[in-house]
């Protein structure tokens, strides 16, 4: 009788045991998925690091905390910034520079200091030194730079590749970079495309152009017309549009014509008329829209997904899309379920959303911004809605 209990006792510890370890397990999943070991915290318009029960392990004396990708945080001190990394808890950039980009972009960060850009890599060793009066981010090995006035283009080592001729040039994309020529007074001039090595593929001869390419083709306009050519620069899309989308995603582009938004496919059929107050890009496979005067979003085939009844919405990224509702912010996911309550008032952000799994307030109130010693924001939320920041101020 005796074994038979101490037995019954050893297999119920076991099962509590499991029990306990399977719920901290699932505690763990739920409660911690994608956030960072260090969260930053907001104290008294002062930010720190906390960890993810909100104690604070790096003390709330930077001005302003802004999350990077790759582990890394754009942090103020005193006017001037630096990088923090997360995952080693250490300021890697110290804080001495006037400004600082959003990203490291194929390893380099631009980099401000006395008035003059540069590059910077993870290290915080200086590539390219500050010597430029403006530069673009690095994107397919090659960076925009500007001098007395001029654009060209540098590649990683520093070393200049296209001369500084041009009144503007764009980041690379698709192998090819947008430039501006003949700028006057003040006026625009004309644009067009230049490849890596400084040749013009597509002449300067378009009153506007989009950015860069994308999915193969870029939006142009000519006489107050817009349409898309390829990167031969033949034209695929007529310049027949009031006005279009700044690039094709998922194979579509918004077009306006007579005052009212649909999408284009890659070959210029409408597939969504143009029946729309507004429209958005697609994104994850929906685009949000307008409808006497509420916001929803539709699919590619034009189907109505989430109903038009929000007073704004943002664009879905990593399954979510902020919205507003009665004048209150929350987010919805893909299905237009409600994920985060409608409670705050302005200003969220997903920037890095999948790689930390937080959401970033900009403010509660547009005056708040104002009346702060720093407009850098309220602080980080997660998407079960833990709020790291301090809330009695």
């Amino acid at each position: 009788m005796e074994v038979k209990k101490a037995f019954s006792w050893t297999i119920t510890l076991m099962l509590l045991l499991a029990l306990t370890i399977g719920f901290e397990a699932y505690s763990q999943k739920k409660e911690g998925v994608n956030l960072p070991k260090l969260i930053p915290y907001q104290k008294r318009f002062k930010w720190g690091f906390c960890d993810r029960q909100k104690r604070i392990v790096i003390p709330c004396k930077y001005d302003c905390i802004e999350l990077l990708p790759d582990g890394l945080a754009r942090v103020r001190l005193d006017y001037k910034y630096g990088i923090f990394d997360l995952k080693n808890g250490k300021e890697v950039v110290p804080c001495k520079y006037d400004e600082v980009g959003w990203r490291f972009s194929e390893g380099l960060a631009r980099v401000k200091l006395e008035d003059k850009w540069g590059f910077i890599d993870r290290s915080g060793k200086k590539v390219v030194p500050c010597k430029y009066d403006d530069v673009s981010d690095f994107s397919e090995g090659l960076a925009g730079v500007e001098l007395e006035g001029k654009w060209g283009v540098i590649d990683r080592s520093g070393k200049e590749v296209v001369p500084c001729k041009y009144d503007r040039v764009s980041d690379f994309s698709e192998g090819l970079a947008r430039v501006e020529l003949d700028r006057k007074y003040g006026f625009d001039g004309k644009y067009g495309f230049i490849d890596r090595s400084g040749k013009e593929v597509v002449p300067c001869k378009y009153d506007e152009v989009g950015r860069r390419f994308s999915e193969g083709l870029a939006r142009v306009k000519l006489e107050d017309k817009w349409g898309f050519i390829d990167r031969s620069d033949k034209e695929v899309v007529p310049c027949k549009y009031d006005e279009v989308g700044w690039r094709f995603s998922e194979g579509l582009a918004p077009v306006k014509l007579e005052d009212k938004w649909g999408f284009i496919d890659r070959s210029g059929k409408e597939v969504v008329p143009c029946k729309y107050d507004d429209v958005g890009r697609f994104s994850e496979g929906l685009a949000r829209v307008k409808h006497k005067g509420k916001w929803g979003f539709i699919d590619r085939s034009g189907k109505e997904v989430v109903p038009c009844k929000y007073d704004d919405v943002g664009v879905f990224s990593e399954g979510l899309a902020h919205v507003k509702h009665k004048g209150k912010w929350g987010f919805i996911d893909l299905s237009g379920k409600v994920v985060i309550p409608f409670k705050y008032d302005y200003g969220l952000s997903l920037y890095n959303y999948k790689e930390t799994g937080l959401i970033h307030l900009l403010w509660e109130d547009p005056t708040e911004a104002l009346e702060a010693e720093d407009p850098c924001g309220k602080g980080y939320l997660d998407i079960y809605g833990n709020e790291y920041w301090e809330e009695d101020w």
